[in-house]
């Protein structure tokens, strides 16, 4: 089983931005227990971050040619802006799961709409990085469940 990792805009500066909203984990922390995870799940991670939307899309477009099974993606930002993200998730037909770190409902109101979260498996929100680690085990999980 492989499964690809998004990371989205500004997850690059995990652990120096917004410390009070995002902790102190930086996203190296957060992909190599993600790695660790995986490993003890069987399961291959191709893992990507971009703060460019087309980057993106292009990963996603990509997925089914590297015979990739289903998506962990972390938006952020282009969660509430990104239509064209969500037409690439259509587009590709793969198994999803859309993760935040922070609560989206607990903050400003523009936070509380994705245009991801209607099309996707389940959404995980406002575990810092244990939503990735929740993301990933329900996945795979789910994954498992259609190969029966």
């Amino acid at each position: 089983m492989k499964i690809l990792v998004i990371h989205g805009p500004n997850l690059n500066m995990l652990g120096k931005r917004e410390k009070a909203v995002y902790g102190t984990v930086t996203l190296s922390d957060i992909d190599l227990k993600l790695n660790e995870l995986a490993k003890d799940f069987g399961v291959t991670l191709e893992i990507k971050q971009s703060n460019a939307e087309s980057v993106l899309i292009e990963e996603i477009q990509n997925a089914p040619t590297k015979e990739i099974d289903g998506i962990l993606i972390n938006p952020a930002a282009f969660g509430h802006t990104s239509i064209a993200i969500r037409d690439a998730l259509l587009s590709v037909s793969l198994p999803f799961i859309e993760v935040h770190l922070s609560n989206i409902y607990a903050r400003e109101e523009f936070r509380h709409k994705t245009y991801l979260s209607d099309i996707a498996i389940g959404v995980i929100t406002g575990f810092g990085a244990d939503s990735y680690f929740l993301g990933l085990r329900a996945l795979v999980n789910t994954l498992a469940q259609t190969r029966k």
